[in-house]
């Protein structure tokens, strides 16, 4: 599995990304992750639809958190043919629990946990932590990937606007 070492950092200090890197005008790979409720969901049963696809590191920190409640709040004015999905290793019921109590419901968190599908397969698994960087994909109805943004410092949050903006053209 390829590394790329100093694509991102975490309080200055690099970090190993583990898997291929994800260019705009690719074709969005496929991944399984769980939700909330340990079932399967395949990436590719949103085909149809924009999706916006954020990684983050743990739903249970300020800046996770924080963009989490922010593409929430922004789905509603995006319409019914956009789907956030928010993806992080964290376990499908800590994410549950953490919807519940932050009032998420326009966003679907997945979990990654298990296999890594999702981590690999963008390039943004972090090898030292088993953590997901912070990044966003933007995917259009066909699949294919129309934005990317891998946030170079984890503790900043990504460029909102641009991320929508991007959805925008699309819908």
């Amino acid at each position: 599995m390829r590394e790329r070492i100093g694509i991102i950092t975490m309080k200055g200090s690099p970090l190993t990304l583990v898997g291929n890197e994800i260019k705009v005008g690719d074709a969005a790979p496929d991944f399984v992750v769980l939700d909330n409720n340990l079932s399967p969901v395949r990436f590719s049963s949103f085909r149809g639809k924009v999706c916006i696809v954020a990684s983050v590191p743990s739903l249970d920190t300020q800046v996770c958190d924080l963009q989490t409640r922010k593409f929430n709040e922004q789905a509603a004015g995006l319409g019914p043919e956009v789907i956030i999905l928010t993806i992080s290793m964290d376990l499908p019921f800590g994410q549950k629990r953490w919807c519940g109590a932050a009032g998420v419901e326009r966003v679907q968190t997945l979990s990654d946990h298990r296999d890594t599908f999702f981590g690999t397969s963008y390039g943004v698994l972090i090898k030292e932590l088993r953590l997901l960087a912070r990044a966003v994909f933007v995917v259009d109805r066909q699949g294919t990937v129309r934005y990317v943004q891998v946030v170079e410092e984890l503790t900043n949050e990504p460029d909102y606007e641009a991320a929508l903006s991007a959805v925008k053209k699309l819908v």
